[in-house]
């Protein structure tokens, strides 16, 4: 069997219409990291000339429902959504239980809306793997988001 090798097939420059409107929900904690995911995405997306829209929340729990209200109550609908976080391991299960929430409700609002909600959340052990997702080693999570936001898009404007 071979070993896969991911293969980045959305490089920047993606076709997509002109009004393209992005929203990023993104937490307050971490701000050290959350802050570097932020200007990640915003490169990207300016980079495609994508308008866009930032939503702070207070933590990664917040996400999923600021996505939610934010679509039912916003005039103009976006085409996608980013949520942007850091959720670093302590001593206790609160790690456990804000993981699964948030990767459960990004899930249920990419089954319940009618736009992608797109997990750039970092669950990690230490601040250490964080600094790593932000352009160290394995590369920079703030933009594969905003990459990936503008993939779905570009997908679903053609009508797939």
């Amino acid at each position: 069997m071979s070993e896969f090798v991911p293969v980045n097939i959305f490089p920047t420059g993606i076709p997509l219409k002109k009004d393209a409107c992005v929203v990023l929900v993104r937490t307050a904690w971490n701000e050290k990291i959350v802050g570097e995911l932020q200007k990640g995405s915003v490169r990207i997306l300016e980079k495609n000339n994508v308008r866009f829209h930032v939503l702070t929340v207070p933590g990664a729990f917040e996400i999923p429902f600021a996505i939610k209200k934010h679509y039912e109550q916003s005039v103009e609908k976006p085409d996608a959504y980013i949520a942007l976080g850091c959720v670093l391991r302590g001593d206790t299960p609160h790690f456990d239980y804000v993981c699964k929430a948030v990767t459960d409700g990004i899930l249920q609002l990419n089954l319940l809306l009618p736009v992608p909600s797109i997990f750039g959340v970092l669950t990690v052990d230490t601040e250490t793997q964080a600094l790593e997702r932000i352009g160290g080693k394995h590369g920079h999570k703030g933009e594969e988001s905003a990459e990936t936001a503008l993939a779905m898009i570009s997908l679903f404007q053609s009508g797939v």
